[in-house]
């Protein structure tokens, strides 16, 4: 097995292995993670190109994981205002 085929294996099979873990997750919890693995994922990227790609995946899981809490701050107030939407329609169809 050639180097970068096990490199591949081992990738595909630690993928697996988090999408595993995201299984009994909370919507919340995804969002963050989701927005941490893809900002380490850009970070580490950004950063092989100046030749710190620790660095580079740090602060990209930061700034991810940030934007997925943000994502999700933004998703549960439309949650709300679309509940509260329906509430106030059921009410006027109820007053008529």
């Amino acid at each position: 097995m050639t180097t970068s085929h096990s490199s591949r294996l081992t990738l595909a099979t630690l993928t697996l292995l988090a999408l595993g873990a995201c299984a009994n997750m909370t919507r919340s919890e995804r969002n963050v993670g989701t927005g941490a693995l893809s900002g380490a994922a850009l970070g580490g990227i950004l950063g092989s190109f100046t030749g710190d790609l620790g660095w580079g995946a740090l602060i990209g899981t930061g700034v991810g994981a940030g934007a997925g809490y943000l994502y999700e701050q933004s998703e549960r107030s439309q949650d709300r205002s679309y509940r509260r939407g329906v509430q106030d329609g059921s009410q006027h169809r109820s007053g008529r």
